[in-house]
């Protein structure tokens, strides 16, 4: 089943608690694209990037089952760059430096072929880029899946609602569900937001597990208690990666569906957080997949009768 992603494929720096990760690649498109290729073998990515950024890398991509034609390499540009540093509890981290580069510019043009893809995730982009994307479609998606962050609801807030009445799934942290909504209590965040046009929502609670909305049902999934949280930078799009990829592959979106998908998401943002940016996604295997969901499982199953 075909899967297109939009999202950045970028450079990172961090500085974490457990060291300095160099130059590494990062970027929405690139976590959620490397995690969803556990389930999918048909993915078309579109995103930027400049003459810097590493051949190799493309090649991972390939070898992923990750198509690169929607990637438009800029000749003589330089590829977007964050760098952060990260505080102890690993909830707060501190921009050090953003640089735009070819990213500034970005007005993605979807190759025809990608047009007819069945599942979209539309990552944290501007809202405009966005609905640029859905109105290239050929036809509307199976599933849309959509992520966005506070910085638009500052700044596109208007744009952001438009995107909204347009996509089937929302994936956003409580902070953000708090600020979209204006609501403190997430579940009546959760039904202002729905009223704006997903018909699902996400509200990802970091290590302290993720929610999911409809009009009708709530569903918690737990996080995995961890020992250690090595760099969280990418979870969340390994999350989103995971969850649309499970999805696609089982072709099943109904929302008990996605309480599975949730699991698988959870599962593979858990293995994202052991290293610095994607080595430990890269090159996980079917076996440590299922082992983790497994542990998800055992996490939150309990045998009781009532009295």
């Amino acid at each position: 089943m075909s899967l297109l992603i939009v999202g950045t494929v970028a450079f990172d720096e961090l500085e974490t608690p457990f060291g300095k990760s160099g130059k590494i690649i990062g970027g929405s498109g690139t976590y959620a694209a490397l995690s969803a290729s556990n389930f999918v073998d048909d993915i078309r990515l579109t995103s930027i990037i400049g003459e810097d950024f590493p051949q190799e890398k493309i090649e991972l991509f390939h070898e992923k089952g990750i198509h690169t034609t929607g990637i438009d390499r800029i000749a003589g540009g330089k590829t977007f760059f964050w760098k952060g540093r990260y505080h102890n509890d690993m909830n707060t981290r501190d921009t050090l430096d953003t640089q735009l580069n070819v990213l500034e510019h970005f007005d993605p043009k979807v190759p025809e072929a990608y047009r007819d893809a069945a599942f979209l995730l539309l990552g944290n982009l501007t809202p405009a880029v966005q609905l640029s994307v859905l109105n290239q479609m050929n036809q509307r998606p199976k599933l849309v899946v959509l992520d966005t962050m506070n910085f638009w609801m500052e700044v596109a807030l208007d744009g952001l609602k438009e995107v909204l009445k347009q996509v089937d799934v929302l994936t956003i942290n409580d902070e953000e569900a708090r600020q979209l909504s204006e609501e403190y209590s997430l579940v009546k965040a959760a039904k202002k937001i729905l009223d704006m046009g997903p018909r699902v929502l996400i509200i990802k609670k970091g290590e302290h597990g993720a929610l999911l909305f409809n009009r009708e049902e709530v569903f918690f999934a737990p996080a995995l208690p961890l020992e250690e949280v090595f760099d969280p930078t990418g979870a969340g799009d390994t999350f989103a990666g995971g969850f649309i990829g499970y999805l696609a592959r089982t072709q099943n979106i109904s929302f008990n569906n996605m309480k599975r998908a949730i699991i698988f998401g959870s599962a593979l943002a858990s293995f994202c957080v052991e290293k610095f940016g994607t080595q430990r996604i890269e090159h996980l295997s079917s076996k440590e997949i299922e082992q983790r969901v497994q542990a998800f499982i055992e996490l939150s199953q309990v045998e009781m009768e009532l009295a």
